[in-house]
């Protein structure tokens, strides 16, 4: 017995302890929820209630649905409202990475003219905003253009100048980057700091770290919230009526059934292009966060060995696993 322990040893074997020389599978039971799948089963009965008594309810007139879902006043409309969110939020974009940039500048007079339109436009309604716009030419019936106290270089009258359909644009745009400076904001401030001390080490200014540093790096959080101010867009344009634009999804289904007198089967109409348009975004937002964030929060493999941890098919009967390298945080050393 000495000899054959030995041996064992040399090889590199482990006897097992006491009580555990056959192994025996533990049987797994799985935990029942009845109240839970009860309450599942009654949820379905109920949607499927809902659905029937919505297909059989008169007062949709599906029929009339059917008739003015391609219709092609509805479907011109539809691309009037995707132009006024692309271009609005194209403009909002541009103006509120400006505008997060002049916040988190040293410079106080940049600081203060940011925080002040911030201050303005997250304050008042946005519809409130849309009837200044369409107001525009009573209140500024001339768009002069030159120096302060000089006369002007050139004078436009501003009905002539800017359509509707250009000040709802405007109007949209205006409030929208508002929003969105906060967002890229929080998104710059995400990034840490030593990236900037960085940039600045290798002789870079402040306006070049920003731009090729850290916005960069800070897109991973603000692609997701703009993907949602993007949808939002998307149906704030249905306040358009105010400038007034009378082209636009809702109003136009606003329009038609109030000459047919059969207004539940057109907001249906408009309801269902709003929701096909917001499906189509939210799987463009989907692969663009994919994007983003490669190399970022990748799922480790399933592998033998749990968290990463790698399996070694055993050596002389001894088998061996090998961590995955530890952080800095895990291994004691200060960042």
């Amino acid at each position: 017995m000495a000899s054959t322990a030995g041996d064992r040893s040399a090889a590199g074997e482990t006897s097992p302890p006491n009580g555990a020389q056959q192994a025996t599978a533990i049987k797994a039971v799985r935990l029942r929820h009845p109240w839970r799948n009860l309450l599942a089963v009654v949820i379905v009965v109920f949607v499927i209630a809902f659905v029937y008594d919505a297909a059989t309810r008169q007062a949709f007139q599906w029929p009339l649905f059917g008739k003015y879902l391609f219709d092609r006043r509805i479907s011109e409309a539809a691309l009037n409202t995707v132009l006024l969110t692309v271009y609005s939020m194209i403009i909002a974009i541009v103006l509120a990475l400006l505008l997060a940039v002049m916040r988190l500048s040293p410079n106080p007079v940049f600081k203060s003219i940011s925080w002040f339109y911030l201050w303005i436009f997250r304050g008042t309604p946005v519809y409130v905003q849309l009837t200044f716009w369409g107001l525009l030419s009573v209140i500024y019936p001339k768009l002069t253009i030159g120096l302060p106290f000089l006369p002007p270089v050139i004078t436009l009258p501003t009905g002539d100048t800017l359509n509707t359909f250009q000040l709802a644009v405007i109007g949209l745009a205006l409030n929208e980057a508002a929003y969105l400076a906060e967002i890229v904001r929080s998104g710059i401030l995400s990034v840490d700091r030593g990236q900037e001390e960085a940039a600045t080490a290798l002789g870079m200014t402040w306006f070049q770290s920003m731009w090729r540093v850290i916005i960069p790096q800070s897109m991973r959080v603000i692609i997701p919230p703009t993907g949602n101010e993007v949808i939002s867009m998307l149906k704030t344009t249905s306040l358009v009526t105010a400038v007034p634009y009378s082209f636009d999804l809702f109003t136009r289904s606003r329009d038609i059934s109030a000459e047919t007198f059969t207004p539940i089967p057109l907001f249906l109409v408009a309801s269902a292009w709003y929701l096909a348009i917001t499906s189509i975004l939210m799987v463009g937002q989907y692969f663009l966060e994919k994007r983003f964030a490669r190399g970022i929060g990748a799922a480790r493999p399933d592998r033998p060995g749990g968290d990463g941890a790698v399996a070694i098919p055993p050596v002389g009967g001894n088998p061996a696993t090998v961590l995955p390298p530890q952080s800095h945080t895990e291994r004691g050393v200060g960042t």
